[in-house]
Order: C-alpha cells, then structure tokens, then sequence
C-alpha cells in the first residue's frame, strides 16, 4: 500500500506521541488504527476492503490504515488524537476509558451467530506435551498475549485464581507474553510456552478454531491445526470488544461511518468477516455502561 506524505506523518506521529491536532486537520484522511498480534501484511490486507469503500460511504477524501505492533500502539494512538477508529478489546477499552474517559466513543460491538454479545478466553497446550486439564499446569509455564488483552491477560488474571485455588504466581512456574494472540499460540506449538491464553467465540466446535476469533483466523490461514492443539480451561462470557471512534470527530461523518458499518454484513459479508475475524451475525450498538465491569476489573486488577 503506497501511503501519501500527510498519511506518513500521522504514521511519525502515531509513533512519537506528537499532538492530537495532526488528526483534527481537514486532510481528508480517515485513519483506522489496527491492533497487534497478527501478521502485518495479513491485518493490511483484511482492512483493505475499507480502504476502497469508505471514503464514498462517508464522505472523506482518502482511508489510511495504521498497524500498530501491539495493543497500546492503537490506545495510544487514540489517547492523542491521532486515529479516528479502531476495533478494541474490552479491556483495552477500558484502558483508554481510565485515563480519558472523553478521548473516543464505543459505538458498536459484533453479535455472534448464536446471538451472543461475548467471546471467551481459552488456554490451549499443545496435543502431545501430555498436558490434558488445567490442573496438569502446575508448575509449568504459562504464556499470556498482550498486556492490554482482555482474553490474553486481564480476564485468565481475574478467573484463573478462582479455579486453581491460589495465586497464579504461586500454581505457575513462570508466566511472559507472547507478542500477541497468533504469535502466542505459535509459541505454544514450538513448545516455547506450555500453554498460552486467546480468545475465540466458543460457538461451533473447536476442531474449527470455534467460528471467530483467533484460532479460527489461524485456521482459515492455514497457520493451525486443531490436532496440535488440547482445551484446556473456557472463561466466562467476556463483552465483544467495540468498536471506537474519536468522540471529537466530525458529527455527519461518525453517524455515516455507524451506518456504513450496520449494513455491512448484508451488504459485503467477506469484508466483515476479514475484518473481524470469523462469522458474525451482525453488530449492535453499545454505550460506556456496557463495559462497567471490565473496566472496573482492569481498574482493580492492573489499574490503568
């Protein structure tokens, strides 16, 4: 993708922290900041479909897409001002929402094909290493995704003590992070993790990485085999991540971009099923109040 000179220089300023006034310009540029944890060129190609449709539907000149090499590249990118949408996990929602309450607007959020409105977190080992429940994992090493996942860190933090009956830090022998939920599921194949925490819907079987998520991305890309891998622990329901976009952003182009994205399902399901990962019936509207409980988790838990 060949990005213009004003594209470049929100890309620096992305990166450095710089002010929020390079995305309250009247460039024209619509930036869509995408999180990390997956292959570049893949996340570059699965947003490209918005790429070419978005600026008729919403009335700007031209879309930029952002990849950030981990979740905060995106949250902070939002925080200053320099993306004006992208697609969150809740927790990092949440993150955002503990330090700037007014910095973006959770807009929408994925309904899955069984209606649902949440995902689940999973640990997975691998198939052969003998480990075939969660209690197998005493003692060995645990790997999360990212600090700022919700089903990669923030929720295995709150569920799993629960169910091991004591302190992570003291059933683990070691915990770290894999660079992202596909490089950590990697991880786990090479043996690098004895296990490792990601998410996926948790409808449909899990011989097809379930119907969306990360394991059913994995999957679709030829980069997994189910046969390699062993569930080992499902968490609770965790609230679909929203869909965020700039609370300063131009009024007629946010009400635009929500109806663009509305329609999408009927009207290009092969882009809404790139850009979100797997099979979705659709989205629904969401508000603050729909992440209170993950965002007090993270406050409680890892604070801001």
């Amino acid at each position: 993708m060949i990005r213009t000179a004003s594209s470049l220089l929100v890309t620096a300023a992305l990166l450095s922290g710089a002010p929020a006034a390079l995305a309250q310009d009247d460039s024209g540029t619509f930036r869509v900041g995408i999180m990390g944890g997956e292959n570049e060129a893949d996340r570059l190609r699965n947003f490209q479909c918005l790429v070419d449709q978005l600026p008729e539907a919403i009335g700007v000149e031209e879309v930029a897409l952002f990849p950030a090499a981990d979740y905060d590249g995106v949250i902070q990118g939002l925080l200053g001002g320099t993306l004006d949408y992208a697609e969150l996990g809740a927790s990092g929602y949440a993150k955002i929402y503990l330090e700037d309450e007014d910095a973006v607007e959770p807009i929408l959020t994925t309904v899955q094909t069984d209606g649902a409105t949440g995902y689940h977190s999973f640990m997975v080992a691998r198939a052969d290493a003998g480990i075939e429940t969660l209690e197998d994992m005493e003692g060995k090493k645990l790997g999360f995704a990212d600090p700022d996942s919700t089903s990669g860190f923030l929720v295995p933090n709150v569920s799993l003590p629960e169910a091991i009956g004591m302190p992570i830090d003291e059933f683990f022998a070691e915990t770290g992070f894999g660079g992202g939920h596909e490089s950590l599921v990697l991880e786990v194949v090479r043996g690098n993790f004895d296990a490792g925490t990601t998410w996926a819907s948790g409808v449909g079987d899990f011989d097809d990485g379930y119907t969306s998520g990360n394991l059913a991305k994995m999957v679709e890309k030829g980069v997994l085999d189910m046969e390699d891998l062993v569930e080992l622990w499902k968490s609770p329901l965790i609230p679909n991540g929203p869909i965020v976009v700039r609370s300063d952003l131009d009024d007629d182009v946010k009400t635009r971009f929500e109806a663009f994205m509305m329609a999408l399902p009927e009207n290009d399901p092969d882009c809404m099923a790139a850009i979100q990962g797997g099979d979705y019936s659709g989205f629904t509207e969401v508000t603050p109040e729909f992440y209170q409980t993950i965002i007090d988790a993270r406050r409680s838990t890892i604070g801001g």
